[in-house]
């Protein structure tokens, strides 16, 4: 998944109704789901073992603090729930897909 150009440069807005129909499907195509009653994405990723999930949280955790873009998660054993939303806007925004793709790129390196 492509991470969009625009990166995390001003204010975030949350997203409107066309560009999450551009900026989902592809996100959903890999499991992302929306949360009912929240706007935010959700996705479960499993693991080999406890080892490869730290590894994945960690390189996530890394590009996150870069970003000053911080998932919700909980993690036990090989498993690692994330929950990604925007407390600035109070929604979804370009930085939880651009977080969630980066995710995505990371998840598939470690499988």
């Amino acid at each position: 998944i492509p991470i969009p150009a625009s990166g995390f440069a001003g204010k975030a807005h949350r997203l409107s109704a066309e560009e999450r129909d551009q900026l989902l499907p592809n996100l959903r195509a890999v499991g992302w789901n929306e949360l009912e009653g929240r706007d935010a994405i959700f996705k479960q990723f499993h693991f080999k073992d406890f080892n490869r999930a730290f590894g994945f949280m960690t390189r996530v955790a890394l590009q996150a603090e870069k970003l000053d873009h911080h998932p919700e998660w909980f993690n036990v054993y090989n498993k690692v729930h994330i929950t990604l939303s925007t407390h600035e806007c109070a929604g979804l925004s370009e930085r939880d897909i651009n977080l969630a793709s980066f995710i995505e790129q990371v998840a598939v390196s470690m499988t």
